[in-house]
């Protein structure tokens, strides 16, 4: 129950659930027929709005496959620079590159960080934050991300726990589902391509730790993706403890059954787009779609599944040092380039259209250095500064 499933129609079913059989937060792909219902209603029709089928179509009856490990890594099968063998979040090598004197410049800023990690936090945090909104070197990126959300202090404190969860039988009715859950997450990704490849069990390990190590909160279908970003920049132990921190720290309450806190959130983000583009607001107040229905993927994933995988890593940069205010001004941005101008709307003249646009952002539509400048002119209008 509450798992995505492809149907012969090609359309997707799905929900994300916190507690098998009380789960008022389901999502379905029904979304745009019911948005204006009750809070209940709404959020039982809210989708998995990107990623999910464009990931899964063309390969095959058995999606949940690439190949072997071996086939994945011979010659047949090329990846971009993060892994990915294609997909709507494959990058084209024609992606512009930093000039390797200043990329080598940024590492050795970084590492003089590291060293004195402690006296940059305290003393000169506006520095780090600047550094994290230019992006974070790839080579520095799991070091960094895990120094940002403290969770290298968790896994300090806590030598073996995770092995210990990992040896607890756990509650089988959230491992059945976090079973099924595996091979729907970046299927185009070399990690995760394979079925029972060192990916998918990796991220097996992780999600059984959480529902031992929280058996209050369980398995809630979101953090399957949030995970499998963090396993491709860094082992197991530490993946889980950095999910920890995003589950406590970061997002509290997002990936609990009834999704309280992302209802509330929605609220407020409605609330702040009213001020930031008084047009996308009107656009969907007309058209009552609710912000549960084109946020909660967005948030609860962290953009992982919506936008351009350079984008991807640029905004966890900026939300490990910064929180959840990121995810807030980059969905506004998103909604502010979608609807935010006459012509843009003159193509969605109804719910269904403005919909399948929210759930499909056109990658070429999503340039990350005007993404992170449009970020940053709301940081300079202090829009949510919390």
């Amino acid at each position: 129950m509450g798992n995505p499933t492809l149907q012969a129609s090609g359309k997707i079913s799905s929900s994300w659930e916190s507690t098998p059989g009380k789960n008022s937060g389901a999502l379905s792909s029904t979304a745009a027929e019911s948005a204006a219902g009750p809070p209940e209603e709404v959020l039982a029709s809210a989708s998995l709005m990107s990623g999910t089928l464009e990931s899964l179509s063309g390969l095959g009856d058995d999606c949940s496959s690439l190949g072997s490990d071996s086939e994945i890594n011979g010659p047949v099968r090329r990846t971009d620079k993060y892994g990915f063998l294609g997909g709507a979040q494959y990058s084209e090598s024609s992606e512009a590159e930093i000039a390797v004197a200043v990329a080598r410049q940024r590492e050795m800023k970084w590492l003089d960080m590291f060293r004195n990690w402690d006296k940059w936090i305290s003393r000169r945090f506006q520095k780090v934050k600047m550094r994290c909104r230019k992006g974070i070197p790839c080579s520095l990126r799991s070091k960094a991300w895990q120094l940002l959300s403290n969770s290298q202090e968790l896994l300090d404190s806590n030598p073996g726990k995770f092995e210990e969860l990992e040896q607890e039988q756990g509650d089988p009715k959230w491992l059945d589902i976090i079973e099924k859950d595996l091979h729907r997450q970046f299927p185009f990704h070399e990690m995760f391509a394979a079925r029972g490849g060192h990916g998918q069990q990796d991220l097996y390990r992780i999600l059984k730790a959480y529902t031992v190590y929280r058996p209050d909160e369980g398995y809630c279908q979101a953090q399957a993706p949030v995970a499998a970003v963090l396993l491709m920049h860094m082992p197991a132990e530490q993946a889980f403890w950095c999910l920890v921190q995003i589950c406590e720290k970061y997002l509290p309450g997002y990936y609990s059954a009834g999704l309280e806190a992302i209802q509330l959130d929605g609220e407020i983000f409605f609330s702040l787009l009213r001020r930031v583009c008084p047009m996308a607001y009107r656009h969907l107040k007309k058209f009552k779609i609710d912000p549960i229905l084109y946020m909660t993927e967005w948030f609860m994933c962290i953009f992982s599944r919506t936008l351009p995988w350079s984008c991807v890593l640029h905004v966890w940069d900026m939300f490990f040092c910064e929180g959840v205010k990121i995810v807030f001004r980059v969905g506004l941005v998103l909604l502010k380039q979608m609807l935010g101008s006459v012509d843009k709307l003159r193509e969605l003249q109804g719910m269904y259209e403005t919909m399948e646009r929210l759930r499909n952002i056109p990658p070429e539509c999503i340039r990350e250095d005007v993404l992170v400048q449009e970020v940053r002119a709301l940081m300079r209008e202090h829009v949510i500064e919390k």
